[in-house]
Formats: C-alpha cells, structure tokens, sequence
C-alpha cells in the first residue's frame, strides 16, 4: 500500500494505492486563499499542513488501514510555492508565497535591465519571470522580521519537514526555484548571490524516488519514498517515459510537458526547460535525470472558479459543458484569462484578463463557453511552441486533471490540436506519479509493474476542419494582443 500526498493550490488530496495502482482510500479537503494585494497571493502554511494532514488520516481510514500496512508515502506539490520557517521552532515566519503571486514582477524587471537573465536562462532553463521562486525568498529576506535565522523550501520540503523532521528536497522542486544548476544539479553559488539567499538556508536535494525521512505520525515508521513537483509527477503517472511523449494537466493552470530525454535540452523561444525527474543515487548508483521541455500556462481551471466564485453566473464547474454545448458557435465571444498574467509562450506579467466580441446578445452560457475555449486555445499555443523547440509534430496528447470529464472540452481540444487527446483510466495522474516515484523508492513496484498499470479510459479524434480551427485560433489571438502589457 502506498500513500500519495497531492498538495495543491487550492486544496489538499490523499490517495492510497493498492498493488495494482487502484485507489482504495480517499480524502481531499480545500483551504483559504488569501489576496493582500492585487497581484498578491498567500496560503497559510500551517493550515497547507493541517489540512493534508487530516486528508491523508481521512484516506487511511476509508482504505482501513494504518501507518504499519503502508510500504511507502509519495508527495507530489504546488510547485515554486514558498515557506520559509525557524528552523528552532518550525514555526513560519509569514504566509506562504504561492506561485500565482506577481510581487516580484518589477525586480524582474530590474534584474533583466541589468542583464541577468541569460544567466538565469543557462543554468536553469527558466525565464526571469516572479512565478519562480527565487524572487519570493529575496521578498521574504527583505521584508519578515527573524528571516536572516530562517530555512525556506518549497511546499514538499515543508511537508517532509513536519512529518519527519529533515530539510530535503527533490530534483524537480529545486529545478523551479530559478536558484538550481540543472545541468550541473547543485545550487547554484552565482544565482543565489544575485538574489540574496544563503544557500545555506536551502534543503539537501535529492533524487525523487529514493529515502526522504521516515515518520511515525500513522503509527510504525513509514518511509517518504517518491517526491515531485505536482506537473512532472503527472508526466511519470501519465508514462511519459520516452522522449518525445507529451502530457497535459488541467488543474488551476494548465501544464504541457514534454519529455526532451537525458540531455539538458535548449528551452526555445517562450518555453522553460525543467527536471522531468532523478532517480536512482545511492548504492554508488548515479542518479538518471530526465529533463523536460514545458509549457505553464497559469490560468484554466481558475478561469472557471472565477465564473463560480467571483462573477457568480455558475454553481458548479460542471454546469459549463451543457452551457457551452448549447451555443452552435462562440458568437465572436473571447475570453482572455490573463487573471495573474501571461506564462507560456508569451511570459507576460502585465497582461490582464480581457473579455471581448460582447454583444446584447451575450449570455452566462457565451462566457462559460469562452473561458472552457481559452482553456484549449492556451494548450495549442503550448504545444506549438515545443514543436518548434523540438522539432517534432505531437503525435497524441495525454490529458489528466479534473477538466478531463468536460467530454466538450476534449473534443474542442482534439479538434484545435489536430492530434487526439487521450484520457487515462487512473485519472488522479499527479498523485499516481507520486506513488509510482515512491514505489521505486522504497523497492515496492518495478518500472515494469508501474507501467502495466496504464490504460487508456477515452480518446478523442478530431472531427473540425483545420480551416476552422485556424480560423478559430487567429481570432483568438487578436483577443490576446488586446490583453498584453495592460497593467503598465
């Protein structure tokens, strides 16, 4: 049995795996997000900690068991999302920095006056960009009394710092920090000075399947055994193995990664190049990396909870599919979710949401339908990009994420792509990608094992003209120039 930790942005899952991947347990719960400022965005670590907590003791029950009859625990998290704690008291220090937050936008902008990004873009794969997590330490440095005796990490550092004690991290976490050597898998000296941080006050990094700490919080001594970030975490679960295979997780934001191999690959233009992930090490073992090239598109899902949350116009996310169904066209309506700004390939963060094409005639069903069409629209110009980088035409996308019951939104998606989209029978791919890590880990699963667990549950061929769906997409993307660089 293995227990999987998927700690995300707006809520906390649990999973428990039995032999054959199949969840028998279950717990999730939400948590509050807080918005100081516009552009700012902060969740409560110690609630991140309580609320994943009681989820993983939920899905231990509901499977019936306990910390003795598990093999391994996996986590997968929000990824560039920082903590920082007193390493005497394990108390944080301020809220958590999440990695929608934009308070680092204008130091971006001073550091790329002053020439450092092609530093950054060498060593890490990165963009200068405040969605990483280099410029929330340098803000908490600066401005939170006790943060010159503080440690910072990442969300699953601080997890694995709760639950046993140790100042770790993994491969993939680190590559996201925009402090991380990739090539070389260190921290890097220069980087760290650029931004102020001791790399001191940074955790060990290790493999991501391979020993973190054990806790005793279930009762017995449990291993953490697997940790990624939560997009690569789904491109493992998702089997994505060789080079050239492509996911896509449509969670709050969207996230294509494509597998690019065991060479640190050229990110291109409007793309990161990021750690798929490490393992082995140990035993006088090298660790085997995979790089990945990724698109991060920062608002999809979201796009739909705004609909829910702040306009009003929809109860339940699910209510979208009907309404966007019942329209035969968008009626020139487009809705441009640049809420926290523009990631993949434009890196804008002064882009704001925009909504044009209104009419009289404009209805709750022609914004539902606009902001599931900008959900796609954002996807295609992802992978575009990496086709480019590549080289390589996408041959079929894995999709995963809780969009993928929107059986409209496929289609629409087969249908712009040109490519099918394919829907695996384990839906919870992030999670799955955290135990099939944790699996290795403790020597649980196999990689043969864990790749005979993967079955496609749906696929979607494309039925749209490719007249059509360029047509669709040139005006799409007449509605995003007019959102571009808003907020200067």
């Amino acid at each position: 049995m293995i227990l999987a930790i998927d700690q995300g942005t707006t809520g906390s899952t649990a999973l428990v795996f039995d032999g054959s991947g199949k969840v028998v347990g279950r717990g999730y719960a939400e948590f509050r997000q807080h918005f100081p400022k516009p552009g700012w965005v902060e969740h409560d670590a110690e609630e991140i900690w309580e609320t994943t907590w009681g989820v993983a003791a939920r899905a231990l029950a509901g499977a019936g068991i306990s910390g003795p009859d598990l093999d391994a625990i996996g986590i997968t998290d929000q990824r560039e999302t920082v903590v920082a704690w007193d390493p005497e008291t394990g108390k944080p220090l301020h809220r958590a920095l999440v990695w929608q937050d934009r308070r680092g936008a204008a130091r971006c902008d001073e550091l790329r006056a002053e020439g450092v990004e092609p530093l950054v873009r060498e060593k890490t794969g990165l963009v200068l960009d405040p969605y990483f997590s280099a410029t929330k330490i340098e803000w908490l440095t600066r401005n939170v009394e006790g943060a010159e005796r503080a440690v910072f990490g990442t969300i699953d550092s601080w997890l694995v710092h709760r639950m046993c004690g140790e100042h770790v991290t993994d491969l993939t976490n680190a590559s996201r920090t925009m402090l991380f050597d990739t090539g070389e898998l260190t921290w890097d000296p220069e980087l760290c000075s650029v931004f102020g941080v001791d790399p001191g006050s940074l955790p060990e990094v290790r493999p991501s399947a391979g020993l973190f700490g054990t806790t005793s919080g279930f009762g017995g001594e449990v291993p953490v055994a697997g940790i990624a970030g939560d997009q690569q975490a789904a491109l493992f679960g998702q089997m994505c193995h060789q080079p050239g295979m492509a996911k896509n997780t449509y969670g709050t934001g969207s996230f294509v990664l494509l597998n690019a191999g065991q060479e640190k690959p050229d990110p291109g233009e409007g793309l990161l190049g990021t750690i798929a992930w490490g393992v082995g090490g140990g035993d006088d073992r090298p660790t085997e990396v995979d790089y990945a090239l990724e698109a991060s598109v920062f608002v999809t899902g979201s796009a739909v909870q705004w609909l829910r949350d702040g306009l009003g116009i929809i109860k339940d996310a699910r209510e979208t599919e009907p309404l966007a169904a019942s329209l035969d066209s968008n009626d020139g309506v487009y809705f441009v979710p640049a809420l926290t700004g523009l990631g993949s390939p434009w890196w804008d963060p002064y882009a704001r949401g925009t909504m044009v094409g209104l009419t009289r005639g404009t209805t709750r069903a022609h914004l539902a339908r606009a902001a599931l069409e900008a959900i796609a629209y954002q996807t295609v110009d992802a992978v575009r990009a990496q086709e480019a980088a590549s080289g390589e035409q996408l041959g079929v996308l894995r999709a995963d994420g809780g969009a993928v019951a929107n059986k409209w939104l496929m289609q629409f998606q087969a249908d712009l792509l040109g490519v099918p989209v394919e829907i695996p029978e384990i839906s919870e791919t992030t999670a799955f990608g955290a135990a099939c890590l944790a699996g290795l880990g403790s020597g649980t699963w196999s990689i043969d094992q864990i790749r005979g667990m993967y079955k496609p549950a749906a696929r979607y061929e494309p039925k749209m003209s490719r007249d059509q769906a360029e047509s669709l997409l040139s005006e799409w993307h007449r509605a995003l120039e007019r959102s571009r660089s808003w907020a200067t």
